[in-house]
């Protein structure tokens, strides 16, 4: 295990290496100019058909957008937002917000490419049911199937680390520090429940999470809010402790230091790539299982998506450990976050991580499933579904008894090797989602009528 730690960390230092921190921000700066940073321009138009249709309903039977945007972001925000973003700020101090802030307001628009491909170049099975994703359109409009074998692969390992080890570890930690139960029975008891969700198909899974995001979005965001009012005069040296830190200048007054500045930087970006899945691809799994008619529609509820995770749940989380001092505590992981809650909250904030880590973690598990066992649909025809539904669930009961830091770096390393087959196809692709975009906004500007769904 030792040896395969080391090997692990050596390519996790590569793959998350300049290289790929600034390939993520180009391809995020690329979508953004060439819709003229449609996450700003647009944020009327883009809430508008959001959030304002959310609970609309469609002529169509299938997946709605709401519940495939529900499905995405149950999937990446998971434990990432309390024990990844107390991590990143543990280890690459308060300037890793400011990156993380970076990555999740370029990565809006990754996300919106992504979805606005995956809608474009989706499938549709016998029963009606669409089912799409980056191994799609890096088939069908990169024409590249080796690529998108590629993909599939990584995203099948990937299922098993940032979609199962991390969530499963995550939550037998907290059930144990909580209310003293053992890890592996507590795996045992999220194994079974995660079993009854898959095996009901993607109509039960989309029910849960389209019951289970909007509350825990809400329990968390309130909660924060709370917690960060109550320490609101020291917001002004947190936000002057995140600016400083993420330039290196607190720690090296009167120059920059690069490893510093890297150090911030590859922390910040990796931990808000690690929650909010822009530039992975793993999200346009979900999307691509809308009834959405209109491509970029779809495009807006990834922009969306990026926003409730990051520039919300993941700051929350920030700003509660920067405002409340617990940074200095000692503490790490679930623990700090808990801490910092907890210094207003009492008990309560305990309890609060508790049933947000568990819920967090459990839509994760059903969406990142989902996500793996697509991918294994793609690479097999549609064979041995039902063999990974039970292998997933068995690795659910190993990941609650792992080390953390293993947990946490294996995921780190196939989500980067993830990212490179997608970079690639939303590079080549670009002039796609130029056209698709283009011809949606002429459409708006000329009032002609669009039908989302």
């Amino acid at each position: 295990m030792e040896i395969f730690n080391e090997i692990n960390n050596k390519l996790n230092e590569i793959i998350w290496g300049p290289v790929t921190l600034g390939v993520l921000l180009i391809v995020g700066i690329l979508f953004s100019v060439m819709t003229k940073f449609f996450q700003i321009r647009g944020i009327g138009l883009w809430f508008s058909k959001t959030i304002g249709r959310a609970f609309k309903k469609g002529k169509n039977t299938g997946v709605s957008a709401f519940e495939a945007m529900s499905t995405a972001l149950s999937g990446c925000m998971g434990t990432g937002n309390i024990v990844g973003v107390a991590t990143a700020v543990a280890i690459g101090g308060p300037g890793a917000v400011f990156w993380m802030w970076v990555s999740a307001f370029l990565g809006m628009m990754t996300a919106f490419a992504e979805n606005v491909l995956a809608i474009k170049f989706r499938q549709q099975d016998g029963n009606g049911i669409f089912y799409g994703g980056p191994m799609y359109y890096i088939e069908k409009g990169l024409k590249s199937k080796w690529l998108a074998v590629l993909f599939s692969v990584f995203c099948l390992g990937a299922s098993f680390g940032i979609g199962n080890l991390t969530q499963s570890n995550s939550v037998a930690n907290v059930v144990n520090t909580t209310v003293n139960v053992d890890n592996i029975y507590t795996s045992v008891i999220l194994a079974v429940l995660v079993g009854i969700v898959i095996f009901g198909g993607i109509k039960r899974l989309v029910k849960v999470t389209s019951t289970i995001v909007p509350f825990m979005v809400l329990l968390y965001v309130i909660s924060g809010i709370v917690v960060i009012s109550f320490n609101a005069g020291n917001l002004g040296n947190v936000f002057n402790s995140i600016f400083m830190g993420a330039f290196g200048f607190e720690q090296a007054v009167g120059g920059i230091s690069g490893a510093l500045i890297l150090n911030a930087m590859r922390t910040g970006v990796s931990r808000g790539v690690f929650s909010n899945e822009a530039g992975m691809g793993s999200s346009a799994i979900a999307h691509g299982a809308s009834n959405t008619k209109e491509p970029v529609v779809q495009g807006m509820w990834g922009i969306f998506q990026v926003f409730v995770d990051t520039m919300l749940g993941c700051s929350i989380t920030a700003l509660v450990i920067l405002s409340t001092g617990a940074l200095g505590s000692g503490k790490e992981g679930v623990e700090l976050t808990s801490y910092a809650f907890s210094s207003v909250f009492g008990i309560g904030g305990e309890i609060i991580i508790f049933i947000n880590i568990i819920l967090l973690a459990f839509s994760t598990l059903i969406t990142w499933e989902y996500y793996g066992e697509q991918s294994l649909k793609y690479l097999t025809k549609g064979k041995g579904s039902l063999v990974y539904k039970l292998i997933f669930c068995a690795v659910i009961i190993f990941g609650g008894i792992m080390k953390i830091d293993i947990v946490w770096t294996i995921s780190d390393t196939l989500n980067g090797l993830m990212i490179i087959p997608n970079i690639i196809a939303l590079f080549i692709l670009s002039p796609i989602v130029k056209k698709e975009f283009k011809k949606y906004m002429g459409r708006k500007t000329q009032k002609q009528e669009i039908i989302d769904v």
